[in-house]
């Protein structure tokens, strides 16, 4: 009897095409979760800039009062602010960009962006161990998605 063995960013893949709606969001978002986790500290800033220059006005505001909860001075909706005062930000980067990034995933996945891009982008980046721990957040989802979500 031959074994399977299958490779965690390949499991990824066969759950996010196996699930609703509602779960393919919730995956793509551990998805950058997990890309923002792995980029190295010395990368940050550059990804931050990237993030950030594909939002709109609206996501701008949020991403401001945001910051105006870390209390970094009166944050402004603009890009040069929320740029200038990212360095400063010390271990809060990570989560600047994550919600920055986030907000460029939700408006590519209402755009129809397919999650296949998504993961084509991302999960190369990630560590063999990251994919792991994906996989096993894909499997919670995949369960919640198939057990009575609102789907």
């Amino acid at each position: 009897m031959p074994l399977c063995f299958i490779e965690p960013h390949d499991a990824i893949r066969v759950i996010a095409e196996s699930v609703g709606r509602e779960a393919r969001r919730q995956l793509l978002g551990e998805l950058v979760r997990a890309w923002v986790d792995d980029i190295p500290d010395e990368q940050l800033q550059a990804h931050y800039v990237k993030a950030v220059a594909d939002l709109d006005e609206h996501d701008l505001s949020m991403l401001a009062a945001w910051h105006a909860s870390l209390e970094v001075g009166s944050p402004i909706a603009n890009r040069e602010f929320l740029l200038g005062v990212f360095p400063s930000l010390g271990e809060n980067r990570r989560e600047a960009l994550r919600i920055a990034a986030g907000f460029r995933g939700e408006e590519a996945f209402d755009a129809g962006i397919s999650e296949e891009q998504a993961l084509e982008t991302v999960l190369p980046h990630l560590s063999r161990e990251r994919c792991m721990e994906l996989a096993n957040e894909c499997l919670e989802l995949y369960l919640w998605d198939r057990l009575g979500s609102d789907n």
